[in-house]
């Protein structure tokens, strides 16, 4: 079901989007309202028969993108509910039984309806609006007498034993775990565990929909998922990927470029997953696609054996094409160690405001506290003066003069008052009020962003909280070195090297900084000579043009 053409508004206001699917459900609504939508009544029926979705249109429109987001209800396109649904008939006989969990306003259900028209259908849906839509979509479309709707969270139900197979379709609610509470999350270890295995407590709510698939599935089930393609790369997604290689038997990938709107105002990358229950697959498909306009053929795609997919923590390196090393390079992290930067526990505290007026410059630190000062930076970072300052105190306060040991005092009075003394970080700190920075490290580099990751050179002799990494030589390296390294990697390195998340978002984990492959420093030092001729700025240099900073260890 898709938006209709002349993009007509519904209704103004949930009450009144309530009671016009009321109305097209077939319940009774008050005389007055029914003069009122009469207009409004025939119009929604003649789309909702040529296949657009008006009452779940409105109700996007009519909720905010926070409250919608809040509660992971992103209503698919057209195109999408369009190829999954060509997926499932491509696969043999009409199932008995059909399940969307998380239905919204039944575009998922509505469709595969009319590809399967003896099928059961099983709507899981707990908002009561999105109901009354699928409801009155049901209707409209003769769909009413063989429609279930579940008015439960979909980890709750069950689902009665039938003869015959059931087929799992959908857009599972994505909800980050920051939202999701603490019992729920409980259950998604206890479930996992049940299953032989392991599951992190970092995982969204369509992770837990997938496990719930897991457990009420059976041998000879199908299915088809989209979801935010965040789970191929990430930690918490290791439970899917397991899944997808045991009890679910995947059968296809596919990766949908965040510029392609998977997800109806939202940019994310996109992830169609296909499985069919029963044994472990022997390869699983893979394929990126760049416009919905290319979901022609869920069974289409690269196939990766199962052997390859058991050993790779990131499946979307399975999305391109193998690169062969090149002969000589090394792994950067050969050269360099890199070190995530410090996190202080309160930044609202330790990066110095109003509060720390009265502290001395010698109790500030110059510190990248944002990914834009290093992105602005250029190819290096040459003046610490923009930067904002970190309150850095001594572990021992009674070194400090009398005069500036009672305006620390007065600071630290505030920073107890703001709660600094007693977070997560402050607690496990050997004194709560002293942050310990990392020696600056000559080269930094972000590490988050829709964009391939900045190499900077600290030539200020800046440090770094936990926005940056910074890269640090295993052994003492030349000015010129270094200038050379963070060019080149600032030229070669692109977002395929990290992991992706939700939002289009690329992330890159120290480990995964350290595995770029870069030449060989023989490569390197002749790419020196010419940055060493014309070298006049003194402070890229220490004493005889060795930068001394090593890794911390």
């Amino acid at each position: 079901m898709n938006a209709p053409s002349d993009e007509r508004v519904v209704a103004s206001t949930e009450h009144e989007l309530a009671i016009i699917a009321a109305a097209l459900a077939g319940r009774a609504v008050r005389p007055d309202d029914q003069v009122r939508i009469r207009e409004v009544i025939q119009w929604a029926t003649d789309a909702i028969e040529a296949g657009d979705d008006p009452l779940g249109e409105s109700c996007c429109r009519l909720r905010s993108p926070e409250v919608r987001r809040k509660a992971g209800a992103v209503y698919t396109p057209r195109a999408i509910v369009d190829a999954m649904v060509r997926w499932a008939a491509s696969m043999g006989r009409e199932p008995v039984r059909i399940v969307d969990p998380g239905t919204g306003s039944g575009r998922f259900l509505v469709a595969a309806g009319r590809a399967f028209p003896k099928s059961a259908l099983v709507a899981v849906e707990v908002d009561p609006l999105a109901r009354h839509c699928l409801q009155a979509n049901a209707k409209v479309l003769g769909m009413h007498r063989r429609l279930t709707v579940l008015s439960s969270d979909y980890r709750s139900i069950d689902l009665p034993p039938l003869a015959g197979r059931t087929l799992f379709l959908g857009n599972p609610p994505y909800v980050r775990h920051h939202d999701i509470p603490k019992v729920w999350k409980e259950w998604l270890a206890d479930v996992a565990a049940g299953l032989g295995l392991k599951a992190s407590k970092l995982a969204g709510m369509h992770v837990h929909f997938l496990l719930k698939t897991c457990q009420l599935a059976g041998p000879g089930d199908y299915g088809a998922f989209i979801t935010s393609g965040e789970w191929l790369d990430v930690n918490y997604g290791d439970l899917v990927r397991r899944m997808l290689l045991e009890q679910l038997g995947g059968q296809s990938i596919h990766v949908i470029h965040a510029g392609a709107m998977p997800f109806n105002g939202t940019v994310t990358t996109g992830a169609v997953t296909c499985f069919r229950v029963g044994e472990p697959p022997a390869a699983i498909r893979f394929r990126e696609v760049a416009d919905l306009g290319a979901l022609d053929d869920l069974r289409a795609g690269a196939a990766v054996r199962r052997e390859n997919l058991k050993n790779e923590r990131r499946w979307s390196t399975f999305l391109r094409p193998v690169a062969r090393r090149p002969q000589g390079h090394i792994e950067l992290g050969e050269l360099c160690r890199v070190h995530r930067g410090q996190v202080t526990g309160c930044n609202r505290v330790w990066v110095a405001g109003a509060n720390a007026r009265e502290l001395p410059a010698t109790l500030l630190q110059p510190v990248v506290t944002r990914a834009r000062e290093l992105f602005d930076a250029g190819d290096c970072l040459r003046d610490a003066a923009p930067l904002l300052r970190l309150v850095r105190l001594p572990e021992d306060l009674d070194e400090l003069d009398l005069g500036i040991r009672a305006k620390v005092d007065r600071f630290l009075a505030w920073a107890r008052e703001q709660g600094a003394h007693s977070t997560y970080v402050a607690v496990h700190r050997r004194k709560w009020w002293s942050v310990q920075l990392k020696p600056p490290a000559p080269i930094l580099c972000t590490y988050m962003a829709r964009r391939p990751p900045a190499f900077v050179r600290n030539l200020c002799g800046a440090r770094h909280l936990n926005i940056a990494h910074g890269l640090y030589p295993r052994v003492p390296a030349s000015a010129s070195l270094l200038d050379a390294l963070s060019a080149w990697l600032r030229d070669n390195v692109s977002m395929t090297a990290g992991r992706r998340y939700a939002g289009g978002l690329t992330k890159f984990e120290p480990g995964e900084v350290e595995r770029i492959l870069i030449p060989p420093l023989e490569e390197l030092h002749e790419r020196t000579a010419t940055l060493d001729a014309g070298r006049t700025d003194p402070r890229r240099k220490t004493g005889s043009g060795v930068v001394s900073a090593v890794a911390p260890h």
